[in-house]
């Protein structure tokens, strides 16, 4: 009761603009530290308006002294005001500079994680294979005249390769980081799965041969989709592509096998360069718009050349390893 009593007293100098230095302290610790009654804040809110008219003011000397003394008070309330909040910022800051260091050491130990990656090189030659195996696990075997380029580890999103040539993959699986080979003519993404990409840079069609799971591949202007056994032929002049079914066994040229399947006679002649090791020619002033179907079971590349003349009608003249074709 006797702590309201001195409160309503206080808080009655207070608006009447009457109060010292250490009346203000008073009321402001009561203030933080008490809980005031509604009942004496009505009643001194009553008082206040009646007795106005009524209470004697206090002289001038001591009105002046009391704000005097109240500027004073407010001078250092606001002084300490103002450390405060620089305080408050200076540690909003260190914070904050923490924060930011630590964000930005995290981010650049990952640019010089990434900047530091040191990237391999594969390839074969004329009538070579070669088994590589990537740093995730997975199992690359190139074909004749190929070539992978791929870093020393993996980092980021996506594992991703670069392949000239043809190759096939037995993908490990991960499905955080998807596998991605780019190629000059498209790009093939998958999780973990068994493919074969044949795009050499020289080659008018171009194929992605599915032999389980599932890729995406990626053209300029078109995407789809190709599950097991399941082909796709791209001819890189036109633009056309053809989706189909393959049941037989694919990448047979990894043991030393070739399948053509409508295949332009000037990328069979490829095929056999990089294969034997050769050299093919056309005839001059001849037109070959042939398409050639047929399997060989590694055979020489004399019985080759014997097959298609059969099938085609296409002869070939040969001198050590030149060889020309013609009508």
């Amino acid at each position: 009761m006797k702590n309201s009593e001195n409160n309503k007293s206080l808080l009655r100098r207070y608006l009447d603009d009457l109060y010292t230095m250490d009346d203000a302290r008073k009321l402001l610790d009561e203030l933080q530290t008490s809980e005031y009654d509604t009942d004496m804040l009505q009643d001194l809110a009553a008082e206040v308006w009646e007795e106005t008219s009524l209470q004697s003011p206090q002289t001038d000397l001591e009105r002046e002294q009391y704000k005097k003394e109240a500027r004073l008070l407010l001078k250092r309330i606001e002084h300490k005001k103002r450390m405060w909040i620089r305080r408050a910022a200076l540690a909003v800051s260190s914070v904050a500079a923490m924060v930011c260091l630590v964000f930005g050491s995290i981010s650049y130990i990952r640019y010089i994680d990434r900047t530091q990656v040191s990237y391999l090189e594969a390839s074969t030659s004329f009538g070579e294979r070669k088994e590589v195996q990537l740093p995730d696990g997975t199992t690359l075997i190139l074909n004749s005249c190929s070539r992978v380029h791929y870093p020393d580890r993996f980092t980021g999103k996506e594992r991703r390769i670069e392949l000239e040539g043809e190759g096939y993959f037995r993908v490990y699986h991960n499905e955080k980081q998807p596998f991605v080979v780019d190629t000059r003519h498209f790009d093939v993404r998958v999780l973990g799965t068994c493919f074969n990409i044949k795009s050499y840079s020289s080659d008018e069609v171009v194929s992605v041969d599915v032999e389980s799971g599932k890729v995406q591949v990626d053209l300029p202007e078109a995407m789809m989709r190709l599950r097991a056994k399941e082909q796709v032929l791209i001819n890189t002049v036109s633009g056309e592509y053809n989706k189909r079914r393959e049941e037989r066994t694919m990448a047979v040229w990894r043991k030393g096998n070739l399948r053509f399947n409508s295949t332009p006679i000037h990328d069979v002649a490829k095929e056999l360069e990089r294969m034997y090791n050769c050299r093919i020619t056309f005839a001059e002033g001849q037109n070959f718009d042939n398409l050639i179907s047929g399997e060989h079971d590694n055979k020489s590349l004399d019985a080759v050349l014997q097959a298609v003349e059969y099938t085609s009608g296409i002869h070939y003249k040969r001198m050590g390893n030149m060889i020309q074709l013609y009508k």
